[in-house]
């Protein structure tokens, strides 16, 4: 057929173009996360990915009042008058100057939790009357590299041009522990490019910068030295739990908040529940405080009176009273007989702690029963206080034993202590004479090893099985001569569930041996005595 017959023939494809965009739109969408993010991230703007530009810090002094003062934070004056010199020279540098001394570095401030570290960072705020900075040392610890130097940068520099001024590092173990430590496999550590990037702006100051750095830390044994040597952090300022005298202080602080019975004497009661409560910290003592005037409230009552506080003390220590958990006859007669085997040892043994309330009402978790003493703030234990202690311990246990056929498995937490006590004695405190006057603390081995051979193990484990074996026959012989008082105390207990002092002295007389707890006998065994006489 000659070509001009041919028909010509169009092929035409025909596409919607809603189908189109469709097709198309997650390649577009991620097109443009990656143009917004790659902007965001170059101009590092506020909210960028990298957020260097953003100020973690804050400020005070300049852009919020602090209304805390040192008139605020009792039970720490060593470490108040340390701070305070940082405070004096800053405002008046002159002073310290001209006679050629140069202003500390910086401060780290460490102890146990609750102690007042941060409180008296606050403080130093309020007192200051220069500008202040206050960061926490995770704020510094971003998933992307440099972040952390880039802030520590920025702090400084802002802190330098507002001088005299003062930095304070919340929890600066962050940032601050040893470099080598516990790295990732490879890659780049942000920790330590932070840490390295906080040396050297401490190290960078001159003497007219007059720029202080005050640090906070609970763990300040894991802080790399280069960060605590002199010229960085020069003083290192421990605050530990307070003692009678600065728990007294601290209620007075607290007390103030409380409304309090018109005829309540405020020394008398200061002095009672400072006795009532050693070992606790600051953080405790506000917590016993707030929890009394929570228990006033919930009775509708007008005033806070002791009452209250005593059983706030009993809330914390022991934990909720539980109503709702009903013991058998049995289990209620088990329980008995174990507090009252802890009463008598307490009370027969010359460096027992003194007693206070024995109650077999179940709190806490897991606490059927407890007995309350009042330990003093003391600081060395002789041999002879150490074995009446875990004497007085296994007291629950040794009377379970005499009184049924089979034991339970409440004095388990019992003797948890006791072996640690008993360690302790041998391994650390030289109590043993086989072992003799050597520390085999398991520190030492930071390869995960034992410090000391198979020999001396079976040496130690042996004395340690002495020690608990001694004070379990000793506990057992006091309370198979004491036997009768047992059964006074355990049915006493049955009876009231909670017997105190008072009643102990009514059932067995006055305790034969004297308290070596001056608290006690000032604040809380007068009355016992003037009633019993």
């Amino acid at each position: 057929m000659p070509e001009v017959m041919w028909i010509p023939v169009i092929y035409v494809q025909t596409v919607s173009i809603g189908k189109a965009l469709f097709q198309l739109a997650p390649s577009l969408l991620l097109l443009g996360f990656l143009l917004w993010t790659t902007k965001k991230a170059l101009s590092g703007g506020a909210g960028g990915i990298f957020g260097q530009k953003k100020k973690t810090f804050k400020k005070f002094n300049a852009e919020k009042n602090v209304k805390v003062n040192f008139a605020d934070v009792a039970g720490c004056d060593e470490a108040k008058e340390e701070i305070m010199e940082f405070v004096k020279f800053l405002k008046n540098p002159a002073k310290y100057e001209r006679l050629g001394a140069k202003i500390p570095r910086g401060a780290i401030l460490s102890g146990p939790p609750g102690t007042g570290k941060t409180l008296l960072a606050k403080a130093t705020a309020g007192e200051a009357g220069v500008p202040f900075y206050s960061v926490s040392g995770s704020e510094f610890v971003e998933m992307f590299v440099g972040v952390g130097a880039s802030r520590v940068r920025d702090l400084f520099k802002t802190a330098r041009e507002n001088a005299p001024s003062i930095v304070f590092v919340d929890e600066i173990d962050a940032i601050g522990k040893s470099r080598g430590k516990g790295k990732g496999m490879g890659g780049n550590d942000e920790r330590e490019n932070t840490l390295n990037q906080l040396l050297v702006e401490m190290d960078g100051f001159s003497t007219s910068d007059h720029v202080v750095v005050l640090a906070g830390t609970n763990r300040a044994d894991v802080l790399d030295s280069a960060l605590l040597r002199p010229g960085r952090f020069d003083r290192k300022i421990y605050i530990s739990n307070p003692e009678l005298e600065g728990r007294k202080d601290i209620f007075g602080v607290h007390l103030k908040k409380i409304r309090l019975a018109p005829s309540c004497d405020l020394d008398d009661l200061k002095g009672r529940l400072s006795a009532l409560t050693p070992g606790m910290s600051g953080a405790d003592i506000a917590n016993v405080c707030n929890e009394a005037a929570l228990i006033a409230a919930r009775h509708n009552e007008e005033y806070v009176r002791l009452h209250d506080f005593e059983q706030s003390i009993e809330r914390v220590i022991a934990g909720l009273e539980k109503k709702t958990k009903l013991l058998s006859p049995d289990e209620k007669k088990v329980v008995a007989y174990h507090e009252a085997g802890h009463a008598i040892c307490g009370w027969y043994l010359e460096y027992a702690d003194p007693l206070l309330k024995v109650s077999i009402v179940p709190r806490g978790q897991g606490a059927l029963g407890y007995a309350q003493y009042l330990p003093a703030d003391i600081f060395l234990y002789t041999t002879q206080k150490m074995l009446d202690r875990m004497t007085m311990t296994l007291g629950g246990r040794v009377s379970e034993e005499l009184h049924f056929n089979s034991v339970t498995s409440g004095a388990s937490d019992d003797f948890e202590k006791v072996t640690g006590l008993a360690q302790r004695m041998v391994l650390q405190c030289g109590m043993s004479p086989k072992i003799g006057t050597i520390s085999y603390t398991i520190d030492r081995g930071q390869d995960m090893t034992k410090p000391y051979s198979e020999r001396t193990a079976k040496t130690i484990d042996s004395e340690i099985r002495r020690i608990v074996d001694e004070c379990h026959e000793r506990c057992k012989n006091l309370l198979i001569e004491k036997a009768d008082q047992v059964e006074l105390v355990a049915q006493e207990l049955l009876t009231k569930e909670v017997i105190t002092r008072e009643d102990m002295i009514r059932l067995l007389g006055k305790r034969p041996f004297a308290n070596r707890n001056d608290a006690f006998d000032k604040y809380l065994a007068g009355k016992d005595e003037k009633g019993e006489d």
